[in-house]
């Protein structure tokens, strides 16, 4: 049995599209109190170096998923590398995945769609 945590960004499924963000494009119209607290677990999560170097050794790990015990070596000791990792998790970057011993982190193909509309400009209506 596997226990799988898949605590993610809320996005929504658009026609032809893909997936868009829980918020609209910054430069799209102003955010509301929710979305701002959304967009703003994320990029607080983001905002510390070493978090920012495990989300991208996990997104750029061949296959699309890392072993913790081959992304760990990033200056910090492993229960700090476990604080960062569960922070990123709790922000709805990461899922993760215990198989045996180690757990197994990914980030969602949805997520990082996610985050590049969020962060793209607006567009002008029907230019799609």
């Amino acid at each position: 049995m596997s226990n799988t945590n898949t605590n993610t960004l809320p996005l929504l499924e658009a026609d032809g599209c893909g997936v868009v963000p829980c918020c609209p494009p910054l430069t799209e119209r102003p955010m509301t109190a929710e979305e701002a607290e959304t967009a703003a677990r994320m990029f607080k999560a983001l905002g510390d170096p070493v978090r920012l170097r495990l989300f991208s050794a996990v997104a750029s790990h061949e296959g699309g998923e890392a072993c913790v015990c081959d992304i760990s070596d990033v200056g910090v000791s492993q229960p700090t590398v476990s604080h960062h990792l569960k922070k990123l998790k709790e922000a709805g970057l990461l899922t993760s995945e215990r198989r045996g011993t180690w757990v197994y982190y990914r980030v969602e193909p949805s997520v990082l769609a996610g985050m590049g509309r969020l962060l793209e400009p607006s567009t002008p209506e029907g230019s799609r």
